[in-house]
């Protein structure tokens, strides 16, 4: 295993070419622009094809194109620029072509700010498109888990015929950090994966065969529902979650991505003041956790801090969902581009929970 200090946007892309990524199609938005400029670079030395498009509609529409063929796809960009690609998205949900996104969230509201934040956590786990598809959606916290999760995606993608998002931010695109590559896919190992799409895949046939992806079936929609929502309900095998400290906690922050990160900071500095803080955080915010807080002993628990860089909180949507009325819920957020700092979130804990 390679181990490299890269930064978070590197190491996704990185991660994708491992994985058996040989197209990418995107545009120019900060704070993700390190993801496409790698895969410029990148891309053509493994007999991949990279492609700055016109617009983030063109591009995702370029990646919808080249996905349908069986051959591994991706696109990135950030908030109002996904919000651009969300048709080409619901199209390929509606089609069941397997891509990877990544979000490298900026502020709001609107298209707001470059600097990070998470405040499209709703877009991303509730309405990425028209439709009611669903998707699975996954936060890493780290470099390491960007590059691991982004490695992961590619096979969870081609295994359902379905659009996997990777949600990150600006902090967690830029940092640099030391991260563990995965290993590259062999030439043989990407062939194999592209025949198993042979029964699907716009990939070239005899004249006799026909072969047409048609977005929702056209006919039989209602089964085509049917069938997705019953796949959906098998992703709760693949739920994803951190449950630090929480033996003897009397008092859980909930977090994700870089929010998470801080605070797991705040936990140490609390612990230390006699305060028994544990943590619950979602690495996968679609599906989520619910049982995580179902496992929590409410007789003990006094009460939850939503941590979330996001005014109004969105995440606390699910939070409030999974708890169902046992504890209190309080919320401790940033929004606009405002980086949550630890002491900023010890003082709403002690506020909060302190009293």
């Amino acid at each position: 295993m390679e181990k490299k200090f890269m930064k978070g946007c590197e190491a996704i892309a990185e991660a994708a070419v491992r994985a058996g990524c040989r197209f990418f199609a995107g545009y120019p938005i900060t704070p993700q622009n390190e993801i496409p400029e790698y895969f410029a670079r990148r891309l053509p030395e493994v007999g991949g094809q990279f492609i700055q498009g016109e617009s983030e509609i063109a591009s995702v529409n370029m990646v919808y194109g080249a996905a349908q063929t069986g051959t591994r796809a991706m696109t990135s960009s950030s908030s109002c620029g996904i919000s651009l690609k969300s048709e080409g998205i619901s199209f390929c949900a509606s089609a069941r072509i397997p891509m990877v996104y990544c979000n490298v969230q900026r502020g709001g509201p609107g298209i707001g700010a470059i600097q990070p934040a998470q405040q499209d956590y709703l877009q991303a786990t509730k309405a990425s498109g028209n439709g009611g598809f669903r998707m699975m959606v996954f936060a890493p916290s780290t470099v390491q888990e960007a590059a691991d999760m982004t490695y992961a995606a590619f096979d969870y993608a081609q295994r359902d015929r379905n659009p996997v998002l990777i949600l990150a931010d600006g902090v967690l695109g830029t940092i640099m950090e030391p991260v563990v590559l995965p290993e590259m896919k062999s030439e043989e190992e990407l062939a194999e994966l592209k025949r198993q799409c042979s029964s699907w895949a716009l990939a070239g046939h005899r004249r006799e065969e026909k072969k047409l992806i048609l977005p929702g079936g056209w006919a039989g929609q209602e089964e085509r529902c049917r069938a997705n929502a019953a796949m959906y309900e098998t992703w709760e095998k693949d739920v994803q979650v951190e449950e630090y400290l929480l033996e003897d906690a009397e008092y859980v922050l909930t977090a994700y991505g870089t929010s998470a990160r801080v605070a797991r900071s705040s936990i140490r500095k609390l612990r230390e003041e006699g305060w028994k803080v544990g943590m619950i955080r979602p690495k996968t915010v679609s599906p989520f956790p619910y049982q995580a807080f179902d496992r929590l002993d409410y007789s003990k628990v006094k009460g939850i801090l939503d941590v979330e860089m996001s005014i109004p909180a969105q995440l606390l949507y699910d939070v409030e969902l999974a708890v169902s009325g046992r504890c209190r819920v309080d919320t401790c957020l940033r929004s606009g581009g405002e980086i949550i700092g630890f002491e900023y979130i010890i003082n709403h804990f002690r506020s909060a929970c302190g009293r």
